[in-house]
């Protein structure tokens, strides 16, 4: 079983404005597909703040660590970055695929600055914020996560 965890980015949901609703689906739905999910953390969007729970995630040894939120165009929008500054290696094609996928859907979808990498043991994919969003954008990785996480912790092959 792989561990993962839900990483929301929303100044308005951190302060109780709506209640989050993308992350709690992650939550569920990840707990439904067979994973120890050992997290739900709703942060602003702070650069730092974020930055520093994605690093505590990859000290931990969680595995698979979701994003959701932060990734457009808005000035603080900085998931991405707070990602690039914890993962060592990039992972485009999981990011890529999101996109084409969601292309299919809206062409909003071309708006997105999500990425993916990998930190240690931990891979790290950020998802847009919209509850709709991600479910979509999940179905997109959901057949190769098991698989990668097992090449990534020794216990599958290429």
């Amino acid at each position: 079983m792989f561990s993962a965890a839900v990483l929301v980015s929303s100044d308005r949901a951190f302060s109780g404005v709506y209640p989050d609703k993308s992350g709690a689906f992650l939550r569920d739905k990840l707990g439904e597909m067979g994973y120890d999910v050992v997290d739900l953390c709703i942060l602003p969007d702070e650069f730092e703040l974020l930055r520093d729970k994605l690093q505590s995630y990859v000290d931990s040894g969680v595995n698979l660590v979701l994003t959701t939120g932060g990734t457009g165009f808005a000035p603080r929008d900085v998931v991405p970055e707070a990602t690039k500054a914890v993962v060592e290696r990039d992972v485009p094609g999981i990011s890529e695929a999101i996109r084409a996928g969601s292309l299919a859907i809206t062409p909003k979808a071309m708006l997105s600055r999500a990425v993916a990498g990998i930190k240690d043991c931990t891979l790290i994919i950020n998802l847009p914020g919209s509850r709709k969003a991600v479910e979509e954008s999940l179905a997109i990785v959901a057949p190769v996560l098991e698989h990668g996480l097992g090449i990534l912790l020794g216990e599958a092959d290429n």
